[in-house]
């Protein structure tokens, strides 16, 4: 096989997915289009008045590149099993990307990352080196499609975690300003509007799309149910669960928030000792494996070098 072609498609599927990578990365959560393109022709002096003119004022990322990746994400989707997208898709919801990266493009990523990242074990264990048997090659081949073909997920799942660890230790504050709001007269949607308008973090945004879906239509239970489902955390779940039923059976709000408040903060506290009690068992690897040597050779070292100097056996 020609070593040139080989470089080649490297180089063209590590473009592809560089370029895949970033389509999914690109962060528009903060940034309305429509307000964007407003403000350009509001600067303009003189009107827009073809097509062709709107088409050459867009920049040549979002007129040739973003189009290209985005139709050879919908044609791998052709080949995709269904099941596997509405995986995709629950991984980016969890992950709180909904709006930012599409399941097509994620698995896209992942099946161009897999050619990529086989094709460069190839090129490495196969082309450039002489002295790896073939056995070993094909293995080490198949191990680089395989790590491409699971670093997306693993990459997904780490932003999956920490997004429910963010969530998790904002909650009980959350709470607390949530109780603190409906003592003092707010309805249960008010208080939430003081929890979007305080913080900036993944619950408060939360909260803020439970309050835009109510708005258009859908119930409060409703809304509630499906943020739960989006977080997929213990604590929200229980939380939504108790004001559901709360609800259904006209229970004060202000006695269950004042509850879940305690209790959200009784377990921040038991996570916090659980922490401190890690933290010594964790340390001890560092310690075995970087402190005690050094110890040894500091004072191990004049000894040894002593007797080495001497005659004397050991």
């Amino acid at each position: 096989m020609n070593p040139t072609l080989i470089a080649v498609g490297i180089i063209a599927a590590l473009v592809l997915v560089a370029g895949l990578v970033y389509i999914g990365l690109r962060d528009d959560k903060n940034r309305d289009p429509l307000q964007d393109r407003l403000a350009q022709y509001g600067e303009r002096d003189v009107p827009i008045q073809s097509l062709e003119d709107i088409e050459l004022s867009l920049s040549f990322r979002d007129r040739v590149i973003i189009p290209v990746l985005r139709r050879l994400a919908n044609f791998t989707a052709n080949f995709t099993p269904q099941s596997q997208l509405e995986s995709s898709r629950r991984m980016i919801e969890l992950a709180g990307m909904a709006g930012s990266l599409e399941p097509t493009t994620f698995f896209a990523m992942r099946v161009i990352a897999t050619i990529g990242l086989g094709l460069g074990a190839f090129m490495v264990f196969f082309v450039l080196s002489d002295t790896i048997a073939p056995g070993t090659a094909i293995l080490y081949t198949l191990g680089g499609a395989a790590l491409g073909y699971f670093f997306p997920v693993m990459w997904i799942k780490s932003k999956i975690t920490r997004r429910q660890q963010n969530v998790v230790r904002a909650l009980p504050d959350a709470l607390d300003l949530l109780t603190i709001c409906v003592e003092a007269g707010l309805g249960f949607d008010a208080a939430m509007g003081k929890v979007y308008e305080k913080w900036e973090n993944e619950l408060a945004i939360a909260f803020g799309r439970v309050l835009r879906e109510i708005q258009l239509g859908k119930s409060r239970r409703e809304a509630l149910k499906d943020m739960s489902d989006r977080m997929d955390v213990p604590d929200i779940t229980s939380f939504i669960a108790a004001i559901i039923q709360a609800d259904q059976l006209g229970v004060s709000l202000t006695k269950i928030l004042r509850v879940q408040s305690d209790q959200m903060r009784v377990k921040r506290r038991q996570r916090a000792q659980e922490k401190a009690q890690q933290a010594p068992v964790k340390m001890m690897i560092p310690m075995v494996l970087l402190i005690f040597p050094s110890i040894w050779i500091v004072l191990l070292g004049p000894s040894i070098i002593i007797l080495m100097n001497t005659n004397t056996p050991l």
